[in-house]
């Protein structure tokens, strides 16, 4: 079950792969999570790109790690020569990676149970850091692993996804941040100054304004954030009557 945290609880995201890089795959897996940790009530605060380079995932990894709560990572944590995800954070934690027991024994039996020869590429995946806990995987059983705030996951995204709800259950959880919206007729140019200004007066929330456009003509959605659902409504009260100024009825 999810421990609740009256602390801010923050993560990173580390998206490995040459694939995501080249524009050969396109990345499903920052939005889901982004999604799945707000809902959890973890901040999002930053995610990374990296190529499957040893001294990138390492210098990423050692970086975030000591940043934030928690660390995500996807990708490359497959049978070929370019995952090397495993390798990686085991270097970035200077000890052994090594075959995980559990895992060589989940993957035993799944291979054998399909006549399938277990082959040594598919054994890499039963690869972790030494000390590494294992993250379920229903999808291909191949699992993902944990060490220390780190949390590794394969890069397919409904593998990905189905590892996060194993994973789920064993995070801390913040309090949730609240959102409200105001839809406004009026382009950015003409409400910027004074929406600042109420930025400026409700240093607990933050305001941000979303361009539009359609049918030739600009409109913009003010979105307000917050934890304290009294911040959000009072600078919501000040942002209606801002509008009301520039002659815009409710």
């Amino acid at each position: 079950m999810t421990e609740i945290s009256d602390k801010n609880i923050t993560a990173a995201m580390l998206v490995i792969g040459d694939e995501i890089l080249s524009g050969r795959t396109k990345d499903k897996n920052i939005g889901f999570i982004a999604d799945y940790l707000t809902n959890l009530g973890i901040e999002l605060c930053e995610v990374r790109i990296v190529a499957d380079d040893c001294d990138q995932i390492v210098d990423a990894v050692n970086a975030l790690r000591q940043r934030y709560t928690y660390i995500f990572t996807s990708g490359g944590i497959g049978p070929t020569h370019d995952d090397i995800t495993a390798d990686a954070i085991s270097k970035a934690f200077d000890v052994p990676c090594e075959f995980h027991p559990d895992a060589l024994a989940l993957l035993t039996k799944h291979y054998k149970a399909r006549s399938i020869q277990f082959t040594d590429a598919r054994m890499r995946m039963a690869r972790t850091p030494r000390g590494a806990t294992l993250i379920d995987n229903p999808i291909s059983i191949a699992p993902g692993f944990c060490i220390e705030n780190v949390h590794v996951m394969a890069g397919v995204p409904v593998i990905m996804q189905a590892m996060m709800d194993a994973l789920a259950p064993t995070l801390k959880s913040g309090t949730k941040m609240l959102t409200d919206s105001v839809d406004c007729p009026l382009g950015e140019g003409t409400i910027g100054g004074p929406l600042g200004d109420i930025q400026e007066a409700h240093p607990d929330t933050m305001i941000g304004s979303y361009p539009r456009f359609k049918d030739g003509s600009y409109s913009t959605q003010i979105v307000i954030r917050s934890k304290n659902s009294a911040a959000i409504t009072a600078a919501k009260i000040e942002v209606e009557a801002m509008l009301e100024k520039l002659g815009v009825n409710k």
